[in-house]
């Protein structure tokens, strides 16, 4: 991570970080937290965001698969762990953080998967959280996401 990253970018970042960790390890949010804490980025990412994303993402993590898997192009084995967890964390957001407008998560998590996902990772995620937002957030909906 560079310099210029708001503290809400940072804190999304470091929670995609945590995701990934617990998909690929299994700690709980608590050890992984701990983790991320040794970074000295950490402090100047909103914390507090970052905590509860992990955390939501990780308790709600059966529920939010049911929400994206249906929009899925492959069985759920197959996406990248960077995927999953970005799909996770957007998908949480979506669907509990209302003051947030929907396009703003969605492009924030493009923005995350440009930096830590694959060449074209970016427009699949696009692709599915469109979807999402559309299903829990239909107000939300304009031209473009239709």
């Amino acid at each position: 991570m560079t310099g210029g990253r708001t503290p809400r970018r940072r804190a999304r970042e470091f929670a995609l970080q945590g995701l990934y960790a617990w998909l690929l390890n299994g700690k709980s949010p608590d050890e992984i937290l701990s983790d991320l804490a040794e970074n000295p980025l950490f402090a100047r990412a909103n914390t507090e965001l970052c905590t509860r994303l992990l955390r939501g993402g990780v308790r709600e993590a059966e529920a939010l698969r049911g929400r994206f898997a249906p929009y899925l192009d492959r069985p759920l084995e197959r996406l990248s762990p960077v995927e999953h967890a970005l799909l996770l964390l957007a998908a949480y957001e979506l669907a509990h953080h209302p003051e947030m407008p929907a396009r703003a998560i969605i492009n924030e998590a493009i923005e995350v998967a440009k930096v830590y996902g694959g060449t074209e990772g970016h427009r699949y995620v696009n692709g599915v959280l469109d979807r999402i937002a559309g299903d829990l957030r239909p107000e939300e909906r304009t031209p473009q996401t239709r």
